[in-house]
């Protein structure tokens, strides 16, 4: 079965900051030799994550509170003691999120429902350039 494996890179403004990423999925999708079959989406780092959402200013703000009600920023965090950082509460939303997501796709389009994107949410507490993974599977 073919494999490809593409990237992208994006700039965030971290603090959660959450970014509308399908549009780069589906043209790598484009791209692509290869029409049928999965493509899993991967931030490396440990401050980041992605997932779907219906991305409109309502869904992303409520997102943005729940992480926040979970997770505060201004707890006592190990992380923060030790390195001194100050983003410890960034690697544990980022825990919960996780750093991927796998989306079937046929005739080189994303199987995604009628409002559902796919968003980069950056935990980070400073701006960052993610680089993204993408590796299709398929036929």
């Amino acid at each position: 079965m073919p494999v490809e494996t593409k990237y992208f890179e994006i700039n965030t403004e971290g603090n959660c900051d959450v970014l509308d990423i399908t549009d780069y999925i589906s043209d790598a999708l484009d791209e692509s030799e290869i029409s049928n079959g999965t493509i899993t989406v991967f931030v490396p780092g440990s401050t980041a994550g992605v997932t779907t959402i219906e991305y409109e200013s309502g869904a992303v703000r409520d997102l943005k509170e729940v992480f926040s009600r979970l997770v505060p920023e201004n707890e006592y965090y190990a992380h923060n003691a030790r390195w001194g950082d100050g983003n410890g509460h960034s690697h544990i939303r980022a825990s919960i999120l996780g750093p991927s997501l796998s989306i079937p796709f046929s005739s080189s389009r994303l199987i995604l429902g009628t409002w559902q994107q796919v968003i980069l949410v950056d935990f980070d507490n400073r701006q960052r350039k993610r680089e993204i993974i993408l590796q299709i599977i398929g036929e």
